[in-house]
């Protein structure tokens, strides 16, 4: 049995937020994933996103604020996590900014899972195009963040968000181990690079209506990373996919499709 995982954009409660959230309810109910990392989240006036949209699924919940929402002033947007299992800890950072007012947050747990304890991550970075610097410096800091708080043992930890960068970037190759920063270097494995079906991936795409008209190129820019598999194989990246993708009279779950991966849960028979 795999660990599933789902990383997705929630794109507020912008839209046909209503329609949409039960397409992403449905999605959700299909793919049926074990841990998922939600980004541009509201929790305001009651009003808790993440909790609503899981409401009967059985899914310890986080959260994670990284600013105050634009549009109503006082409600929190920012960053959730989903767990099947129960949460054993939690810490959140705050990442680089570039002195305006948008903020961003990471938001890490570690989950009780039957396959052993699991360091689960879930960020947003910087979305303006011209941004890369700042980027840059969110990944340093990101990186940081999920190597503090991994353990000596038990799955490798997994990473998940919207990043705002294509895999070419300097910010995505650095997570990758294909660049250094101020010297120094990380290696995460990309799900999709190791396991999707060897296209674009894309994730940003003017197949959907809500991105159509603002005419930035079809990019993949939400991403599934997660450290080096146990030496038994355990936590191996096996699948890999976008999903949201497919709309319903004109009507998609978000701006952003989302990615979905598989990882491997059992030794391999000769280890």
């Amino acid at each position: 049995m795999p660990l599933k995982v789902l990383t997705l954009n929630l794109w507020h409660d912008a839209g046909p937020y209503a329609r949409r959230r039960e397409l992403i309810r449905e999605s959700i109910d299909r793919l049926d994933p074990d841990l998922i990392g939600f980004q541009e989240v509201l929790r305001r006036d009651g009003f808790d996103q993440a909790r609503e949209l899981l409401d009967g699924r059985g899914y310890h919940l986080d959260f994670v604020r990284a600013t105050e929402f634009w549009e109503k002033p006082g409600g929190g947007f920012g960053n959730a996590i989903a767990s099947r299992w129960l949460v054993l800890d939690r810490a959140e950072r705050v990442l680089p900014d570039a002195g305006d007012e948008e903020r961003r947050a990471a938001l890490s747990v570690t989950v009780d899972s039957p396959f052993g304890h699991i360091p689960f991550t879930t960020t947003h970075l910087n979305w303006k195009l011209h941004h890369g610097w700042v980027r840059e410096r969110q990944v340093v800091a990101l990186c940081d963040f999920v190597l503090e708080r991994r353990r000596d043992s038990g799955f490798p930890p997994i990473i998940t968000g919207d990043f705002n960068a294509d895999p070419d970037s300097t910010e995505i190759r650095y997570v990758s181990g294909l660049h250094a920063l101020d010297g120094r270097g990380v290696s995460f494995r990309d799900a999709w690079k190791f396991a999707g079906d060897g296209g674009p991936g894309a994730t940003w795409s003017s197949r959907n209506p809500w991105t159509h008209g603002l005419l930035e190129p079809d990019r993949r820019i939400d991403y599934i990373f997660a450290g080096y598999p146990l030496a038994n194989a355990m936590g191996a990246i096996e699948r890999c996919r976008v999903v949201c993708d497919d709309g319903r009279d004109g009507v998609f779950p978000s701006d952003h499709f989302g990615l979905y991966a598989e990882f491997r849960t059992e030794p391999w028979a000769d280890a």
